[in-house]
């Protein structure tokens, strides 16, 4: 039994003492303390991945990972899809079916609500060094093509820059065990960074990202996905970049997203592109000839759970 937060009932200040004292006393299995046991994600916050079996044994996973720059909105984005669902927003024929980690996606999506302090602002950044990593956030959908147990990763930008740079890094470990089991990758492209002062090396860390997933994928959709996308970027720039990723991915989708509406739209509230892209996750289907390869990776994915532990 945890608290709230997740905490051991010893350790939480809040927890009633009766209901600690209860689960002290209550008999341990095979010999072995509560503490020892596997915790459920029963607080709602976000899963690690040993509670990923939890969610996995009423049908398959979609692992989703949005791998970028540190600060490139992958948070935001996150948090705008669960928005837009909340509030009917959605791509055609798909229905909410139900969540495990509905506190976990409030702790992201709050920043973008309005207040009657204050308007929006964004989700703070993901640490390296908090909580679950990677945080996983789930979603149940009901779509045209079934039921889709999405999960999504949402892991620190530094990872991605470790690992970009280094496929052995250990500072990148992360974002390695991620590219090994996830099912779509959303390569985010950062509009803002890619057309300010430091935007030579935002180009230079994006090929090398775009290298390495194009090393990797075998075979698993990829998507393009240029945040921002109200900050115009150099048509030079633009250039570049669609041609690192046409030389690195070789087939993939490209989407444009922002918070705000394109210009002279009427609809305010639901940002542009991200209905679309949320869409094109929900289908998104491995290559035909990669199909073996990622059914022996997602079996993978319940063999090594240990990892981040």
């Amino acid at each position: 039994m945890t608290c709230v937060h997740g905490d051991p009932p010893e350790d939480c200040p809040y927890f009633a003492k009766g209901a600690a004292a209860a689960d002290a006393e209550a008999p341990a299995e095979n010999g072995e303390g509560a503490e020892s046991q596997l915790r459920f994600p029963w607080t709602g916050n976000a899963m690690g991945p040993a509670d990923l079996p939890y969610v996995a044994g009423a049908s398959k996973l979609k692992l989703l990972t949005l791998a970028g720059a540190s600060d490139a909105g992958k948070t935001s984005l996150l948090a705008a899809f669960y928005l837009l669902i909340a509030r009917g927003i959605r791509p055609d024929g798909v229905e909410f079916a139900g969540s495990v980690t509905l506190e976990g996606w409030e702790n992201i999506a709050g920043s973008l609500r309005w207040t009657s302090a204050s308007g929006p602002t964004f989700p703070p950044h993901t640490s390296t060094g908090g909580g679950r990593e990677p945080g996983m956030l789930h979603l149940a959908l009901d779509a045209p093509q079934g039921r889709c147990e999405l999960v999504a990763a949402d892991a620190p930008g530094e990872w991605f820059s470790y690992w970009a740079s280094n496929q052995a890094s250990p500072q990148g470990e992360g974002a390695r065990w991620l590219s090994e089991r996830t099912d779509v990758f959303l390569v985010i492209a950062d509009s803002q960074a890619l057309a300010g002062a430091e935007r030579g090396q935002a180009r230079v860390a994006l090929v090398n990202l775009l290298r390495r997933i194009g090393t990797e994928a075998a075979g698993r959709p990829v998507a393009l996905v240029w945040t921002k996308c109200d900050v115009t970027v150099s048509p030079e720039m633009e250039k570049r970049i669609k041609e690192a990723a046409q030389r690195s991915l070789y087939h993939y989708q490209e989407f444009r997203v922002s918070m705000l509406p394109a210009p002279g739209e009427e609809t305010r509230n639901r940002g542009q592109g991200i209905v679309e892209l949320l869409a094109w996750t929900l289908s998104a289907k491995p290559a035909m000839v990669a199909r073996e390869e990622r059914e022996d990776a997602s079996r993978a994915l319940f063999q090594t759970f240990g990892a981040f532990a």
